[in-house]
């Protein structure tokens, strides 16, 4: 807690005083020395006052979640609780939040004695990542105005917010192999069609796996086990490398928090960076495949490298989510070392999914080493022009439409749902692949 004086007008005040204190002799003198001591009583009530006006305000902050997606209105309401026996006059609530736009200050007049006083803020998310809800700034002072006191409230809690995604009717199927193969003998944690044995039941295995044939024949829990289903795997390949990608000066407007915000168009504005429109693309293309049942893996190299094995469920698509979260254009190794460094652990016919804003012959050569190794690549490219880059992806799009391979090419400020329901054809038609 720190206690400031309001300089100028204590000043003044102080002057008074010594020069009451001091005056000479005279009729005057008991008049100023009445006033010196007045005064003098006046800054020890008000600096008592100070001391004490903050240790009984408690501030709660709440909110319906933590885990927000990129264009969704976070709503946090503040609880401002007096449990003391002194009114409070006014009071300042500043939160300084790290997390874009949310930085504001709110002042609040007569508060009494047990009353309690809330407040909502609402904040349109435009970055995603991890931003602490504080620390909270609390100021006040006596009703005079010559002191003022601050107490700082850390934070407590985390706003998760999540890359923003759009809901895909319809994308490129992954070619695969034909249900009924033959089985890859490998153990899966899923229930797959292909059963591979049993084994005694550990603490955690599902009960409805239990077989109770096999159970009641070896006098103990026996469960199934499982191997993978033939079909190829989907696996996302982002390109984090940091000369691959381009951003200009956020652009965006501050709107301050007015109470009208939740009335505002939900649809976000994407800051103007090739990484964030890639990240987004990744993110709505793997939910896309996973809400299909696809075993769906991904693979990026930012300060480290970042793997999640290919697995189904809203659990691996909260898994991408939160690592998409964290992600950064700030890796060292091009899009060609990653795809080299992973094509080797990805069984044939998997569909390799690249997401890159790079525009040189390296993104040529990663797509024919994935077609040398008999996967299936589609390419999802950013186009660096339409942020201020430089060249152009039309040569690059012309000669990997020429292998038999789909590009979707993103721009800024186009519509993310429409271009990635697109599909671009060999030979620059369009056509759209519907499920």
């Amino acid at each position: 807690m720190i206690i400031r004086r309001t300089s100028l007008f204590f000043i003044g005040v102080l002057a008074f005083v010594v020069v009451a204190l001091f005056l000479g002799g005279g009729a005057t003198t008991r008049v100023y020395l009445r006033l010196a001591y007045g005064i003098g009583l006046l800054l020890v009530f008000s600096w008592l006052w100070t001391s004490q006006v903050l240790r009984s305000i408690r501030v709660e902050r709440h909110a319906r979640g933590f885990r927000y997606q990129v264009g969704q209105i976070f709503e946090e309401r503040f609880e401002i609780r007096n449990t003391g026996h002194l009114n409070i006059i006014w009071l300042e609530v500043r939160d300084l939040s790290p997390l874009p736009e949310k930085h504001f200050s709110r002042v609040l007049s007569e508060i009494g004695r047990g009353e309690e006083r809330f407040f909502v803020t609402r904040t349109m998310l435009h970055r995603r990542g991890a931003f602490p809800l504080g620390p909270t700034i609390l100021v006040s002072g006596d009703p005079f105005g010559l002191f003022a006191v601050r107490r700082e409230i850390p934070a407590t809690k985390t706003l998760l917010v999540l890359p923003y995604m759009v809901d895909l009717r319809s994308f490129p199927a992954p070619l695969g192999q034909l249900p009924g193969g033959r089985a890859l003998h490998r153990r899966s944690t899923e229930v797959t069609p292909y059963a591979a044995g049993v084994r005694e039941y550990f603490p955690g295995d599902p009960l409805n796996r239990i077989h109770w044939r096999s159970t009641a024949r070896h006098e103990r829990f026996m469960v199934k086990e499982f191997e993978q289903d033939p079909y190829a795997d989907v696996w996302l390949l982002l390109d984090a490398y940091m000369s691959a990608h381009v951003s200009q000066e956020d652009t965006i407007i501050n709107r301050g928090q007015s109470v009208w915000v939740w009335m505002q168009k939900s649809t976000p504005v994407l800051p103007p960076s090739t990484f964030e429109y890639a990240v987004s693309a990744a993110a709505s293309i793997g939910h896309y495949y996973l809400r299909h049942g696809r075993a769906l893996g991904f693979a990026c190299v930012g300060p480290n490298l970042s793997i999640l094995p290919a697995e189904r469920g809203e659990r691996q698509l909260d898994k991408l989510l939160e690592t998409l979260a964290f992600v950064q254009p700030n890796g060292r190794l091009p899009l060609l070392g990653l795809v080299q460094s992973q094509a080797g652990y990805l069984v044939r016919g998997t569909t390799v999914i690249l997401v890159t804003a790079a525009n040189d012959q390296e993104v040529v050569l990663a797509v024919e080493e994935l077609l040398r190794r008999d996967l299936n690549p589609i390419l999802v490219l950013v186009d660096q022009s339409s942020f201020g880059g430089r060249g152009d992806v039309a040569d690059i799009r012309e000669k990997i439409q020429a292998l038999g391979v789909s590009v979707f090419t993103l721009r800024r400020d186009e519509d993310l749902r429409i271009t990635l329901e697109t599909q671009a054809l060999p030979g620059n038609s369009r056509d759209r692949v519907a499920v």
